[in-house]
């Protein structure tokens, strides 16, 4: 199958204690960290990306842009989705907003690169 613009990914997570900043420490309040919800962008992007890829092949993440503009509190279900806005060689750019039911939480970028599983071994 062929990576494409437009292709689209989603993930969704309860923000539980363990997703905390304080959990995290990241921060010291239990409302949702950034590198959780970082996580769960890629998350989305890979969700995007399965059955596209080469068995011989994964993708990784190589650059993050992400605001994250609202608080979300234990309890909170977030979903995040990715959408492919470029493919540039094995280089693809997503764009990912994640929302609560009321809001967007955050919005930005990540790329991925395609790259070859055996040098990871």
């Amino acid at each position: 199958m062929q990576i494409e613009a437009g292709l689209v990914g989603r993930a969704t997570l309860t923000v539980r204690p363990v997703d905390t900043a304080i959990a995290l420490a990241s921060g010291d309040v239990a409302v949702l960290a950034t590198p959780r919800l970082l996580a769960l962008c890629e998350e989305a992007t890979m969700a995007s990306l399965t059955g596209r890829v080469a068995s011989e092949s994964t993708s990784v993440g190589v650059e993050v842009a992400l605001e994250h503009l609202a608080a979300a509190s234990i309890g909170t279900e977030i979903t995040a989705t990715a959408r492919v806005v470029a493919v540039d060689g094995h280089r693809i750019t997503f764009s990912v907003e994640a929302e609560d039911a009321e809001k967007v939480v955050a919005r930005g970028t990540v790329v991925r690169a395609i790259v070859d599983r055996a040098r990871f071994s």
